[in-house]
């Protein structure tokens, strides 16, 4: 049947848009960068399950309501849109900020040294390159003391 998306429980990983076989569940960034957009089509959907197989927090599940019928094509569409973080050094939008939130939550509870990690979830990708580059050059230069 149906689909039926939890826009609370939902990080808007994008695993669910990923798995979709005929593109009905699509994640798109604004045009200013500050939210993304989770949609899907039911006139799209073949009822297949993957988008609740692969999403990681349970946010979708299949209904058994499957007759669609409607009288405009606009209501066979659900979107919500998620706030997108933006990078602490640069300002590059990088990932929604729940997905961010979520991640911080994991480490924080495995603690050790995931925990010494949280730091780095405000960076985007290329600035925690930038950093291990610079981390890893630090430390080729002390080993070459030894």
């Amino acid at each position: 049947g149906k689909p039926e998306h939890n826009e609370t429980l939902c990080i808007a990983c994008g695993a669910c848009a990923i798995a979709c076989p005929p593109n009905a569940i699509t994640m798109e960034l604004s045009q200013d960068q500050e939210y993304m957009t989770w949609d899907i089509s039911y006139g799209r959907c073949i009822f297949c399950g993957r988008c609740q197989e692969v999403c990681p927090l349970f946010a979708i599940k299949l209904t058994t309501d499957f007759e669609l019928a409607v009288m405009s094509k606009d209501d066979l569409r659900e979107s919500c849109a998620y706030e997108v973080a933006h990078c602490e050094r640069c300002g590059k939008p990088y990932a929604v900020a729940k997905e961010v939130d979520y991640a911080r939550r994991i480490l924080a509870r495995e603690g050790g040294l995931a925990a010494a990690d949280i730091e780095k979830l405000d960076l985007c990708l290329d600035c925690r390159r930038a950093d291990d580059a610079v981390a890893f050059q630090k430390q080729s230069c002390e080993g070459g003391r030894a």
